[in-house]
């Protein structure tokens, strides 16, 4: 699927058909998102813009040389973005940028919602003017709001899971399983943020990009630092979850020991007053005794009786 946005008329208009782009000046485009792309579509844009785009492979490249680069005209950075699987999970795809003069090309494979609040706003936008460099940062500033309140929610789903356990004392796997699964998304996104920063810092270094726009940036890395610092919180905070449900788990695994320790000692005497009386000797004086069994039974009841008063004098029960 294409998108291209360009100046027209005092308004910034939509072409979503390679054939309606063909018909737009290139000086008057400031923004073209590829989701999806078609393989005739990304050959219109390289051969329109004169520009390069990014294989599956080349983004999703890991080396710094890869993520972000730049020449006399052109800026070109790739960027991992959070999306949510259809089975629930979260993982990263690359997301490429190219800013080639005054227009911003982009290209991804997965829906994002800081693409879609942006396009939104082009659409109700009667500001003239825009051109790539500025939809480049709106993008980011609106992944940053985003993300935002997506780390609100992991936050709140942490204190949850943290509420149940302490709470309810509901040791159940699914409360393992879900501090799992909140980890992973905590790293997720503090690997998507720190390379986010990094971005922010080249940029900072670049001799392309316009030195106007640079106090934008710099209040982007502060944003990206609090959210960065808001992550390792919450991993602090999930390791501590993790570690007092494996101490629940120890808790009741000792309750459990007790109790088998406590039935076992309380039967020793018991046992041990039946094994006297039980060998097979000739000579035992108790053993044609009439009340020999009414009281090796006492005896054992008493001797249980003795031990469990013990062990409650102790406080052990």
């Amino acid at each position: 699927m294409l998108n291209c946005f360009y100046q027209s008329n005092y308004r910034i208009a939509i072409a979503d058909k390679a054939s309606d782009l063909e018909q737009v000046a290139t000086e008057a485009i400031i923004w073209i998102d590829l989701y999806n792309p078609m393989e005739h579509e990304k050959a219109l844009i390289e051969r329109k813009l004169g520009v390069e785009l990014f294989t599956r492979q080349e983004a999703e490249e890991i080396e710094s040389s890869s993520r972000y680069f730049e020449n006399d005209h052109e800026i070109n950075a790739n960027l991992s973005y959070i999306y949510r699987r259809e089975d629930g999970t979260y993982a990263t795809d690359p997301v490429s940028f190219i800013l080639n003069g005054n227009t911003l090309v982009t290209q991804r494979n997965i829906p994002l919602r800081s693409f879609e609040e942006v396009r939104r706003l082009l659409n109700v936008s009667r500001k003239m003017g825009l051109n790539g460099y500025n939809i480049f940062l709106l993008l980011f500033e609106t992944r940053i709001d985003i993300e935002a309140d997506f780390l609100e929610e992991i936050s709140k789903k942490i204190y949850m899971a943290g509420k149940v356990l302490a709470l309810d004392k509901k040791m159940d796997e699914e409360v393992l399983i879900e501090t799992y699964n909140l980890q992973q998304i905590t790293i997720l996104f503090r690997e998507s943020t720190s390379e986010l920063k990094r971005l922010f810092s080249s940029i900072l270094k670049s001799q392309y990009f316009p030195k106007d726009e640079y106090e934008k940036i710099r209040v982007l890395i502060k944003d990206a630092d609090s959210l960065l610092g808001h992550t390792s919180f919450n991993f602090e905070r999930l390791e501590y979850l993790q570690n007092t449900f494996l101490g629940l788990i120890n808790i009741e695994q000792n309750k459990i020991i007790k109790i088998f320790t406590v039935v076992t000692v309380v039967f020793m005497p018991p046992t041990l007053i039946a094994s006297v009386y039980g060998m097979n000797f000739d000579v035992m004086p108790e053993l044609h005794w009439k009340l020999g069994y009414p009281v090796s039974i006492s005896m054992m009841l008493i001797s249980s009786l003795i031990t469990l008063y013990f062990f409650r004098r102790q406080k052990w029960l």
